[in-house]
């Protein structure tokens, strides 16, 4: 009849609009999208990690271009962390390893130590004097005090540390040190030893290395400056810092 429009096949068929196979994709991507949010609330997680994660659940789900990517800062903007996110769990770590070891030195009244971050983790820096005599690579007496009040901290961290030496730029031609490289690195050395043999901190986790003069951190122009470049820095690394060297 005119007006009428016959229909082929029988009456099975899909609506307009998606597939229904959609549908269920849809929930799927909504119920993974609510565990990483729990995940996110529940947990101090990394911002690395978390963008690693996003990009790798986009490319196996095969999620669309042209849609918006949650990332950390969307979540922080969207109000399911709050707008003042906390310090990472590993600085509020080293913050608290801060506190507590220049609380010793207040304590106990120690002298030439200087303790604060760097982008390698948290440094304990030993001036001219604090642990050995000019041109000596032994461990002063008093030195030894010094260092069994901080091992106990440095064991329990469990953190991994780097004891570095350095030198200023006036050569040393002795027998037992024909340069300053060596003068810097035993007396690094010395360091890790006295801990791991008198304090039992494990040698996997604790390192010897000599820097010379070659990493001052101040001008070797005048004799107050070179003392300042003389030191020991015990640094407890952080997680990023990886193959850094000193500055």
């Amino acid at each position: 009849m005119p007006g009428v429009r016959r229909r082929n096949g029988g009456g099975n068929d899909s609506p307009p609009g998606a597939p229904l196979w959609m549908t269920t994709y849809g929930d799927l991507i909504t119920q993974i999208l609510i565990f990483f949010v729990l995940l996110f609330a529940l947990s101090n997680i990394d911002a690395k990690k978390f963008d690693m994660a996003m990009t790798s659940l986009q490319g196996s789900l095969g999620i669309l271009d042209g849609g918006r990517t949650l990332t950390k800062k969307s979540f922080i903007e969207g109000g399911l962390v709050g707008e003042n996110l906390p310090e990472g769990r590993e600085e509020r770590e080293l913050r608290n390893l801060e506190n507590t070891i220049l609380e010793i030195i207040e304590e106990n009244n120690f002298k030439g130590i200087r303790v604060g971050m760097d982008e390698r983790g948290l440094a304990i820096r030993f001036m001219e004097g604090a642990l050995f005599d000019s041109g000596k690579a032994y461990l002063r007496e008093d030195a030894r005090q010094v260092l069994d009040k901080i091992a106990p901290i440095l064991r329990q961290s469990r953190r991994p540390i780097r004891v570095e030496g350095h030198t200023d730029n006036v050569p040393i031609h002795t027998r037992e040190f024909p340069s300053n490289w060596e003068l810097s690195t035993t007396r690094a050395v010395n360091v890790v030893r006295y801990f791991i043999e008198k304090h039992n901190i494990s040698p996997r986790i604790i390192s010897a290395a000599g820097y010379g003069e070659y990493h001052p951190i101040a001008p070797n122009d005048s004799e107050k400056n070179r003392a300042l470049n003389r030191r020991v820095d015990i640094i407890i690394l952080n997680s990023s810092s990886g193959s850094q060297e000193p500055r």
